[in-house]
């Protein structure tokens, strides 16, 4: 493998440092999710009825799961419906 060209180096460019961004829940001062607090369940779901994901929602893995337990026993209540309109 002696005929094979070496490839040429690329350059050291400074790597950017993003910042992570937090779960609306995780900020200081946010409440849990929470199965009473309809008007925010709404904001993370969908017309249909569909719960958004973690990457669409912004939240966290705990708060997710939170979420989706608080969605359930509002469904089970009859405080969000369990198909869109």
């Amino acid at each position: 493998m002696a005929f094979m060209k070496k490839r040429p180096r690329r350059s050291a460019k400074p790597k950017k440092i993003l910042k992570k961004s937090q779960c609306r829940f995780c900020r200081k001062g946010a409440t849990p999710p929470d199965y009473k607090d309809v008007r925010m369940l709404q904001k993370l779901s969908t017309s249909q009825g569909k719960l958004f994901s973690r990457r669409r929602s912004g939240n966290c893995a705990l708060h997710q799961r939170l979420f989706q337990r608080a969605a359930k026993r509002a469904r089970f209540l009859g405080m969000l419906p369990y198909v869109g309109r």
